[in-house]
């Protein structure tokens, strides 16, 4: 069966993954992740995207993003890609691809999973084990949203601002959300639902979704279709 077109709705968040190929490390050092974040910036500005949290790892990387069209995130993805790869081939003196295959993303219901999926994404590292605390590592936005420092590349969306009145009281309730963690059970949805490319949300959110998209936003349901039930009245003819 033909893979269905990526999902993408205009002003609604999406959570993206791109992975390096075989997992290898698509990030070296500082300047790597220094001109990686330049480069998506300056797309974010071009293609009418806005960051909203991201976190950059050793073999690959999470964004949680809401574009303004239907074709601004590919675009987005797309323009970074054809300008770090090159610098990354260049500067270690390999060739070929770097991503496994094409980024993943899914559309995400803000209000329920929104501030979740933001804190999945930038506890990645403690995860991971890189760091035992979010505020420790450098490439990803936390230090953005607890007020640390400001970053140029994010856009703070409606639902972190409801998070408090003042900065402050915003930076708090967001550390308060990190501390607080992600169940094992939200940490597997959000993770699943983006390597799948479902969007991620409740059965309502889907419906509305599936209407205003006009195509199937869940899985089919595998085997053959139940056969019809016969009229016990009736025979087969020989």
């Amino acid at each position: 069966m033909a893979r269905l077109p990526r999902l993408v709705v205009p002003h609604q968040p999406h959570h993206v993954i791109q992975r390096g190929n075989d997992r290898q490390s698509i990030f070296r050092d500082a300047e790597d992740y220094s001109i990686f974040l330049r480069w998506l910036r300056e797309a974010a500005k071009l293609f009418k995207v806005a960051v909203h949290a991201y976190v950059l790892m050793p073999d690959h990387l999470h964004l949680l993003v809401s574009p303004s069209d239907e074709t601004g995130l590919g675009k987005m993805m797309q323009w970074v890609g054809r300008h770090y790869v090159p610098y990354f081939n260049t500067r270690y003196h390999r060739s070929g691809t770097l991503w496994q295959g094409r980024f993943r993303a899914t559309v995400i219901e803000s209000e329920a999973y929104f501030l979740a999926c933001s804190c999945y994404i930038e506890s990645n590292p403690m995860r991971a084990g890189l760091v035992q605390d979010a505020a420790e590592y450098s490439w990803s936005s936390f230090s953005h949203h607890a007020g640390v420092k400001p970053d140029p590349l994010l856009t703070d969306h409606p639902l972190f601002w409801a998070l408090g009145n003042t900065p402050f009281d915003r930076e708090m309730a967001y550390k308060e959300l990190m501390n607080q963690g992600l169940a094992p059970r939200e940490i597997e949805v959000i993770g699943q639902a983006t390597l799948k490319g479902w969007p991620l949300g409740s059965d309502k959110f889907k419906a509305m979704l599936a209407r205003q998209t006009n195509r199937r936003v869940t899985p089919a349901k595998r085997g053959r279709p139940p056969k019809p039930r016969q009229d016990p009245g009736t025979t087969n003819a020989g």
